[in-house]
């Protein structure tokens, strides 16, 4: 009877082609009535088991007709993998609703996930799956110590605490990390709202109180270094590379030899051409020089890319500190990138989200050359396309007398760049292609890791529509505006965007957190330790540098 049984559920299981990471990668037992050589277990014996646990039987009791497969999870280690479907209804492939991992040598169970953690493995908590090291308590803690550290010294003001939501992400990373999704999700949003009124405040705001720091500026630009390159050295030694720095390095080598992109990528990462062509581009030196063997190994391009946008946003904001207020606020802004422990967090997964803050602060930069500017935020948005929301916003700077000339300029840079970078896309796999494995992917596809699809809950069209009516109207008010009102009212508009996205993750706060920085910090007089105790303070500088235009903060 148990042999017919086994036998009628493969067959079904035949039938159904269930379409799972499982079934595409892994391999089951020819028999399922006796275990296969080497191994202690029969197939149908560990599928039981499995069918026994409650929260398999949980999960199966919410459909009408469900079947379990086994699988060799690892043949090295003797570990099973079982995995429960349900039928569709009509039309259509099973759906994994359970996956087990059990010992074969002691039976017992080392694994199981039911609801959205069968489909996300990133839910499930597994250590150093993100960064590796880099979310290890004795790096992660220091860093938020020193992040806070120059700033700690009173009086207290409203500084201090952006500082602190900033470093609250912690917190809900922790959970994330614990696999504790439904507190983890949750707990982002106070802190990206919190950071959007914050970024809207200072844009309307008069000029913000001195920042007193703890030590001299000095000290900071010589730790700034120091970290930089402790980060690199982490990187050598205690990072992975995730699955989009995976996708970005298939890209790159794809567009560099000339073969098809989109809808072109391997089983193992088939989805990885969801992003825009100059995220790709952006890959191609770097594959040229260590070139990728063909699968998911060390992938020594995916490692290089990543260090270096990780110290080029860092040397961006140097830059621009320097540009704005001296050599004081450039050393805080790039101390600031070095200790913030989610940069880190980017940088040691080798994910691709850095080129999104190297271009962002680059833009910044080129305030004052409007074609170039209107360029870099075109390539930002032929990236991971929210960066779009920042083209009214730097279209329409200075609003001014020749701010009409300048608009023009910027959309005549934006559209220059963004046709020659879809030029290959267009002549090659198709608009119609790109659209569908890219944004029309995206629209499309459900996870848990936002309010909207962990909930179900309505509305995202509202918030998302009203992401993109701020996007516009920071566009016009506040009408004087100078480089730290553009950059409050830019990461206004990607946190609200942000807050609107169907998936969130902590990968992306590096999108807005260069503008964020130069809006909290640019704004104010430094006063370091030294001049406190010769009783000076610095003056107050008007913004007339070669990316200033109109008024000042002061003025604003």
């Amino acid at each position: 009877m148990r042999t017919a049984w086994w036998a009628a559920a493969a067959l079904v299981a035949l039938a159904a082609l269930p379409a799972s990471a499982a079934a595409q990668t892994l391999s089951s037992p020819a028999d399922y009535a006796a275990p296969p050589p080497g191994w202690r277990m029969a197939p149908s014996a560990v599928v039981r088991e499995v069918a026994a646990r409650p929260e398999v039987r949980k999960a199966r009791a919410a459909h009408a007709l469900t079947y379990g497969r086994a699988y060799y999870k690892s043949r090295a280690r003797h570990r099973w993998q079982v995995s429960f479907f349900a039928t569709p209804k009509g039309p259509g492939r099973s759906k994994e609703i359970s996956q087990t991992v059990v010992d074969d040598r002691t039976g017992r169970v080392l694994e199981s996930w039911t609801g959205y953690k069968v489909d996300w493995p990133m839910a499930r908590g597994y250590p150093g799956a993100f960064g590796r090291i880099a979310d290890a308590l004795w790096i992660w803690l220091p860093l938020c110590v020193l992040f806070v550290l120059p700033f700690a010294r009173p009086p207290w003001r409203l500084l201090h605490l952006d500082l602190l939501v900033l470093l609250a992400f912690s917190v809900s990373f922790a959970f994330f990390n614990a696999s504790r999704i439904d507190v983890s999700v949750p707990l982002v949003y106070p802190l990206l709202a919190y950071l959007l009124v914050r970024m809207l405040m200072i844009a309307r705001g008069r000029e913000a109180p001195s920042v007193r720091l703890t030590v001299p500026a000095a000290w900071l630009g010589i730790g700034a270094v120091f970290l930089l390159g402790f980060r690199c050295g982490l990187n050598v030694v205690g990072s992975n590379v995730i699955d989009v720095g995976y996708a970005s390095v298939i890209g790159a080598d794809h567009f560099a030899s000339g073969q098809a992109v989109y809808g072109h990528f391997p089983l193992d990462n088939q989805r990885g051409d969801t992003y825009g062509p100059v995220l790709y581009y952006a890959y191609v030196p770097f594959e040229a020089l260590l070139p990728w063997n063909g699968g998911w190994d060390d992938l020594p391009a995916a490692h290089a890319a990543a260090v270096a946008f990780d110290l080029l946003t860092a040397g961006g904001l140097w830059l621009l500190g320097r540009r704005l207020r001296g050599p004081d606020l450039a050393a805080l802004l790039a101390y600031a990138w070095a200790t913030f422990p989610f940069t880190l967090l980017v940088a040691n997964s080798n994910a691709n989200d850095g080129i999104v803050a190297v271009l962002v602060t680059a833009a910044v930069l080129a305030l004052a050359r409007p074609v170039t500017r209107g360029a870099l935020v075109a390539a930002a948005a032929l990236t991971k396309f929210a960066p779009i929301v920042l083209a009214p916003l730097f279209a329409t700077y200075p609003r001014a007398a020749r701010g009409r000339r300048a608009a023009v300029l910027t959309a005549a840079g934006f559209a220059g760049l963004g046709a020659l970078a879809m030029a290959p896309v267009a002549l090659g796999d198709g608009l119609h292609t790109f659209y569908d494995r890219t944004l029309g992917f995206q629209a499309g596809r459900g996870s848990p890791f936002s309010v909207w699809g962990l909930y179900g809950l309505p509305g995202r069209g509202v918030a998302l529509a009203a992401a993109l009516v701020l996007a516009v109207v920071v566009a016009f008010v506040p009408r004087r505006r100078d480089p730290v009102v553009v950059a409050a009212l830019g990461a206004a508009a990607l946190i609200a965007l942000q807050l609107a996205l169907e998936h969130w993750f902590y990968l992306y706060l590096v999108w807005f957190l260069p503008l964020a920085f130069v809006a909290l910090l640019a704004g104010r007089r430094i006063v370091s330790i030294d001049s406190a105790r010769d009783g000076r303070e610095p003056p107050a500088v008007r913004m007339t540098t070669a990316i200033s235009h109109g008024s000042s903060s002061e003025e604003s």
